[in-house]
């Protein structure tokens, strides 16, 4: 059964038509990944299921809730978490610190000056961090933490509201090789645990035929593919759209 439902989205900005009637859906305990071309629509796709951008028409619906319309803070509520292309952390804070400001704001928690924020839930927090690899660096700042290990942080904190969807926005953008696939891998984990879902956007194509369980495809705002990795890897129109003609995918991810 699906988790995440996306029937006839549109949007247009001015006369320039950047997503026209685009479907699909995810079920939990699924990597989709969401690629498509410079300009294809993926953005403004992702920033409509956030609530970022209000869509013109469609629907958008989270187990039968009517997305369309909320405030991407109530999305958060409801279960949406997101990560974002440029890792999102507070450099000054420790890594569990950190966690934990996302912790007391799933909870909904204001805290006062003489009120120690520090103090809110650091089991819990360190829980998250454990399930992501950075339990052992708890109590490091986040300034002095390589890239890789920042965007796991990110990844902690995105889980802070047990999401049951997770929005990833080039996940792995930045990072070398090895990271990409260690992070996308880890993540891949973390969905057959927790039987979350997660809709991803991502340029490294090695990455997403790697580890995306479907893909579905944009070009100039339409959907023109959706499948398997063998099934997207091999369509015409795919190829056609990303390189035109006398290359594929198999010869662009070896």
């Amino acid at each position: 059964m699906s988790l995440l439902q996306v029937t006839n989205l549109g949007k247009s900005f001015g006369g320039n038509r950047a997503v026209d009637g685009v479907s699909f859906e995810v079920a939990p305990g699924e990597l989709l990944a969401l690629i498509g071309p410079n300009g294809a629509g993926k953005s403004t796709t992702f920033n409509m299921v956030n609530g970022q951008l209000r869509a013109d028409s469609g629907s958008i619906k989270l187990d039968g809730v009517e997305l369309i319309g909320r405030k991407p803070r109530d999305i958060w509520h409801r279960g949406v978490g997101r990560t974002f292309q440029i890792a999102e952390t507070f450099a000054s804070l420790t890594v569990v610190e950190n966690v934990q400001m996302a912790l007391i704001s799933a909870d909904a928690k204001l805290y006062s000056l003489w009120k120690r924020a520090a103090d809110h839930r650091r089991d819990d927090a360190l829980a998250l961090l454990d399930q992501v690899g950075m339990k052992a660096q708890a109590d490091r700042p986040c300034s002095v933490l390589a890239y890789g290990d920042v965007k796991r942080v990110e990844l902690a904190i995105a889980m802070a509201n047990a999401p049951k969807l997770l929005l990833m926005d080039e996940p792995t953008a930045g990072m070398a090789p090895k990271e990409r696939n260690e992070l996308m891998a880890l993540t891949k984990r973390l969905v057959i645990e927790r039987q979350m879902a997660v809709l991803f956007t991502e340029h490294s194509m090695d990455v997403v035929f790697a580890h995306a369980d479907r893909m579905i495809v944009l070009a100039r705002g339409r959907l023109i593919a959706q499948g398997g990795p063998a099934e997207i890897r091999d369509h015409p129109k795919v190829q056609e759209v990303y390189f035109g003609s006398g290359k594929t995918f198999e010869k662009a991810v070896a």
